[in-house]
């Protein structure tokens, strides 16, 4: 896989500088979830391309994407070194990643019309709630 190229529409947060360790990270969360920061560190480290990043700096991606939604924390522990969270993917980042690494060919032809008319509605609804004024918004 080329972790710093998009095969399909790209979109956030599969842009820009951290695009490719955040295509790592929904790598590794593939494959199992949750998992620590460390264990993602752990496992990107695993991918030769990121063989040099450093665990701060991956952490520092993981903690960007549950900012904005993208990850959620499942579990926090009490470990000797103190908190331990447990992140897992949310279905925003699942739909993200299967827009970015599918070609738009893929996306349109392989898609049943009743699929598409539910995806369609749902996306007009989120764009007409995110154009209401607050007052408007009950």
């Amino acid at each position: 896989m080329a972790w710093d190229e998009c095969r399909g529409i790209a979109v956030e947060p599969f842009i820009g500088r951290g695009a490719p360790l955040n295509r790592a990270i929904v790598y590794v969360l593939g494959i199992l979830q949750p998992q620590t920061t460390r264990q993602i560190a752990k496992n990107v480290r695993a991918i030769p391309y990121f063989k040099q990043t450093s665990v701060s700096t991956v952490n520092k991606r993981v903690r960007d994407l549950e900012k904005h939604m993208y990850l959620v924390k499942v579990q926090v522990t009490q470990r000797l070194g103190g908190l331990t969270n447990y992140y897992q993917t949310t279905d925003k980042l699942e739909l993200a990643y299967f827009v970015d690494t599918h070609t738009s060919k893929e996306l349109f032809t392989d898609i049943s019309m009743k699929y598409a008319g539910i995806i369609f509605y749902d996306l007009k609804k989120a764009q007409e709630t995110k154009n209401q004024s607050p007052t408007e918004q009950v």
